[in-house]
């Protein structure tokens, strides 16, 4: 089993603090990203987290209930056994002290989009 932790940097934290930016779909859902293509994550919401892929896609996850204190921590871990990111994974919440783990949720499908109002994926 691999573990991965992810935390949005420092300069896209302060961007999570402006409103989510409207997403166009481009395509149909995806149930698995490849783990290694995954640049970034962005958390905009306890329920919205945009993956950034290396050459600038974006897929964004609409989790289907909000994940308690995701969008305040702006951080998660994840589990998998093979090289892939899925929709049937789970996320924990990674909380500052003193609990370091917080809420499990499930993932969902990993929807290809066209961000609104140009913004643009790191690179």
């Amino acid at each position: 089993m691999r573990v991965a932790l992810l935390l949005a940097p420092l300069a896209l934290v302060a961007a999570a603090d402006r409103p989510i930016p409207a997403a166009s779909p481009v395509g149909a859902p995806e149930l698995c990203l490849p783990r290694h293509r995954i640049q970034n994550s962005i958390v905009r919401s306890d329920r919205i987290i945009d993956f950034v892929l290396f050459g600038g896609k974006v897929y964004r996850v609409t989790l289907a209930q909000g994940c308690p204190d995701l969008g305040y921590q702006r951080g998660f871990a994840y589990a998998s056994t093979g090289n892939q990111l899925c929709a049937s994974d789970q996320i924990t919440v990674v909380n500052t002290a003193p609990v370091p783990a917080g809420a499990r949720c499930a993932l969902a499908p990993f929807q290809p989009v066209t961000l609104a109002g140009g913004w643009k994926a790191a690179r």
